[in-house]
């Protein structure tokens, strides 16, 4: 039997995302008073007393989305309904019940699903009477919260604990993934096309109007009986041109993705010049030490550019910071080599956790030494030994003569000689040098 899934559904600005939140005890979902912030099915595991359940955030039921994407939002909010065991139906006690809380109940009504009510933004015992109005709705007393407030919060989560327990098993834990994968790039370069085409469904919205994706959401899916998450993060603008609170936590969250991502991959518009946006998402990732893939997204439709080769060195010279990283072409509305990437991603991420035994590694630095002998000021760099201290990022440190003698240029010259003898060709390599008398 597979892992309980909960959906939480109501009209917009009830409070889903809040919910969604105070159940895992983080930030996941993007909170704000505009109503219809969440677009696609943002999704987290709940777990207490090893018992498990996937919780559903959906967006806002009825919602008239002023990029005229309510039809996408209500067809990701039938898709939780029809995949999930449990509902949480939520409504707003402040403002009490209203049509289109009738309309949702009609809605459940006919799919048959079980369901708990919540009445949120119950700051106040005093308030709790008024929940007796929901009740004509036919899915008996609705629990009063505040997810504000975490008002109720583990009274709610021992119902629905308690239903699942007659609905589906809650004893499965979560797969475990063997590799986060994050999809990033400035807006409109087909991020979300290019997760729906690796999972083989419509998981999140696609569409051409830019900004579609606001929340980072993570999708788990299997291939070859191994679990990947992959997370599909919003499209990234000039910082000077966030127009909103919402783009700003959205620019938060893919910060946040690839930061946490074992591999990235940099999705790049192939119709239009390498922009400051994919520089700076460039040189973030490099910082970061990320494994990364340069994906050159919408290839069916470049000009100027049929020979692949002269797209290489073009990026080279707009990215330098991620000479390490391998380039894919795709076409992910036709799901065109959107495979061979995944495949690319788990060798990358296969090299950024290698372990390289300290006798290969030295051996390594000492034909770089033959190599390379190197004066700085008044004083040779010298090399005694390395090792490796951690992976993802493979992270080497020098026992050195003087630390201050490896200048920024020395350090890339070993850098690159160690990706060309060494099993790590493809990754972020960070190069430490400390003074062997600190040993």
């Amino acid at each position: 039997m597979g892992l309980a899934v909960v959906a939480i559904i109501g009209r917009p600005n009830v409070g889903k995302s809040s919910l969604l939140n105070a159940l895992a005890g983080k930030m996941i979902s993007i909170v704000e008073p505009t109503a219809g912030v969440t677009r696609d099915r943002v999704s987290t595991f709940i777990e207490r007393n090893d018992r498990y359940f996937e919780l559903v955030d959906t967006g806002g039921y009825g919602i008239v989305d002023k990029d005229q994407l309510s039809e996408h939002i209500h067809r990701q909010i039938l898709q939780a309904i029809e995949s999930a065991n449990l509902a949480l139906f939520m409504v707003d006690i402040r403002e009490g019940l209203v049509p289109l809380d009738k309309e949702i109940a009609q809605l459940l009504h006919k799919h048959g699903l079980d369901v708990i009510g919540v009445a949120n933004k119950a700051d106040s015992a005093s308030m709790s009477p008024a929940a007796a109005e929901f009740s004509e709705l036919g899915f008996g007393e609705f629990l009063c919260i505040s997810a504000k407030n975490n008002v109720n919060k583990n009274v709610l989560l021992d119902k629905i604990f308690e239903k699942l327990a007659t609905l589906a098993s809650t004893d499965t834990a979560p797969p475990q993934s063997v590799m986060k994968i994050a999809i990033v790039g400035k807006r409109n370069t087909g991020k979300s096309a290019f997760l729906n085409a690796i999972v083989g469904s419509e998981r999140v919205i696609v569409s051409e109007i830019p900004g579609t994706t606001r929340d980072a959401v993570d999708v788990q899916f299997e291939k070859d009986g191994k679990t990947f998450t992959i997370i599909d993060t919003p499209g990234i603008r000039k910082k000077g041109k966030l127009a909103d609170s919402i783009e700003f936590y959205s620019y938060v969250r893919a910060t946040r993705a690839i930061r946490r991502a074992d591999v990235v991959l940099l999705l790049i518009d192939a119709t239009e010049p390498v922009s400051q946006v994919d520089k700076k998402l460039g040189s973030f990732i490099a910082q970061e030490y990320k494994s990364c893939i340069i994906v050159v997204n919408k290839w069916d439709l470049a000009k100027g550019s049929a020979v692949t080769g002269d797209y290489d060195g073009y990026l080279a010279k707009s990215l330098p910071g991620l000479s390490y990283a391998p380039i894919a072409f795709t076409t992910a509305t036709e799901a065109k080599n959107v495979q061979s990437v995944l495949d690319l991603a788990t060798e990358i991420f296969k090299q950024a956790t290698t372990r390289i035994p300290t006798h290969k590694l030295n051996q390594a630095f000492e034909v770089i030494k033959a190599e390379r002998a190197s004066k700085r000021g008044t004083g040779w760099a010298k090399i005694y030994y390395a090792t490796q201290i951690t992976t993802n990022p493979v992270t080497i440190v020098m026992f050195v003569n003087n630390p201050e003698l490896f200048d920024d240029n020395f350090r890339r010259f070993i850098v690159g000689r160690l990706r060309e003898v060494l099993p790590i060709q493809e990754v972020p390599i960070r190069l430490l040098a400390r003074s062997h008398k600190l040993c």
